[in-house]
């Protein structure tokens, strides 16, 4: 499961999320690499530089998709050589990162700042916030008071992926998601049929699972099933007119690909006689909800929206 997520979201913001066209990205190597343009010295006669498109940082990815910066932080990042003062600069930019997006209403309280770092800045952050360093470092108070995760390398790689998954999530979440517009155009024709639905509210407190927006999208969902289901499925192949259902969450009620296939129904509906009349309407066995997948991705292909998607 989470390695399907982790590939929608590499998707996504491949394709969407930069201001001049895709950029593919990979997690968490990319982002941690492009957070900044790096300047800093390794060894005391050995230079390593490293940059990035100026166009291409993480930074800039997040102004584009908020349409204004993070507060303090400039979107091109110069650090300071040496490696201690470049890691606590590192932590404290993605301190205030996590910040940001928890004042927008991010879900991230798991999501440590030294989980963000590259694998050598994580290397020095334990070996100061352990004592290795904290003769040198005493003075500067910059030691950290909260509990203390010693990971190893491939442990921390896990953990790092997994934040960093989840604040892209959470980016989409806060700056995506509140774009979908609420102004709903009643249909006289479904008016009747949608009366006796149950409801999902809207209010920002109805729902301790999905925010505001995402249940804007499931009252969508819903209307746009109930009010198209009779027309898809009108001449069905394989069980006739599904029925009526209450969508309330995007994994169980999605799964059959009906719910989908009305979605994209309403908007091209040269795919009903090709495509979706083919489906089951009463899905019962894995076959039958496997079949329904393959038919929805090859309409997603026929008409060049499949973003990559996979069975």
């Amino acid at each position: 499961f989470f390695q399907k997520t982790l590939t929608a979201v590499k998707s996504w913001f491949t394709l969407f999320g930069w201001s001049k066209g895709q950029n593919p990205i990979s997690v968490p190597h990319s982002l941690r690499r492009d957070v900044c343009i790096v300047q800093l010295t390794v060894a005391q006669e050995k230079n390593f530089t490293r940059k990035v498109d100026k166009d291409k940082g993480f930074y800039e990815m997040l102004q584009y998709l908020n349409g204004q910066p993070i507060p303090g932080i400039a979107a091109s990042q110069s650090l300071p050589s040496d490696p201690v003062q470049r890691m606590f600069q590192l932590h404290w930019q993605h301190s205030e990162l996590l910040s940001f997006l928890k004042g927008q209403g991010a879900y991230l309280s798991h999501v440590m700042p030294e989980f963000l770092l590259a694998p050598e800045d994580y290397e020095i952050w334990t070996e100061v916030n352990t004592g290795l360093r904290v003769g040198s470092m005493r003075s500067s108070g910059k030691l950290s008071s909260r509990p203390i995760f010693i990971l190893e390398h491939k442990t921390f790689e896990t953990m790092s992926k997994r934040a960093w998954t989840d604040v892209l999530l959470q980016i989409y979440k806060v700056f995506v998601l509140p774009r979908i517009s609420s102004r709903v155009v009643p249909d006289p024709s479904s008016l009747e049929s949608l009366q006796n639905m149950p409801g999902i509210k809207s209010e920002p407190l109805c729902s301790n699972v999905y925010s505001r927006y995402e249940r804007t999208v499931l009252i969508w969902l819903n209307k746009q099933y109930e009010k198209n289901r009779k027309i898809v499925w009108k001449d069905s192949q394989r069980g006739g007119i599904p029925p009526m259902r209450w969508i309330v969450n995007f994994d169980q009620d999605l799964l059959d690909g009906l719910v989908l296939a009305a979605q994209i129904a309403a908007y091209c509906p040269y795919l009903i006689p090709t495509h979706f009349i083919k489906m089951y309407t009463y899905p019962k066995t894995h076959e039958q909800f496997l079949h329904n997948s393959l038919i929805l991705v090859k309409a997603l292909h026929a008409i060049s929206l499949d973003l990559d998607i996979k069975v």
